[in-house]
């Protein structure tokens, strides 16, 4: 029969503890730093991936509307002449 030895008990113990509060204070690192990277992009004016995109649409749809009034432009043209 094995016996246990108290010492290596605790080590043992002691280890999954500090893996455990190192993984907490990672998670907190992770938080903190995108924060102050959210804040620091935030003064500089810079747009999220989800703004450029919207816009990005937006100036794609004007283009089109552009494109389609540009056309009936030329076909009433053509009828006058």
């Amino acid at each position: 029969m094995q016996t246990r030895n108290k010492f290596f008990d605790d080590i043992s113990q002691m280890m999954t503890n500090a893996m455990g509060v190192a993984q907490g204070a990672k998670g907190e690192a992770e938080t903190a730093f995108k924060g102050m990277l959210d804040r620091w992009l935030a003064d500089r004016d810079f747009v999220t991936r989800e703004e450029f995109d919207a816009v990005r649409a937006m100036a794609q749809k004007a283009r089109e509307e552009n494109e389609a009034l540009k056309a009936r432009l030329d076909a009433l043209d053509a009828k006058k002449s």
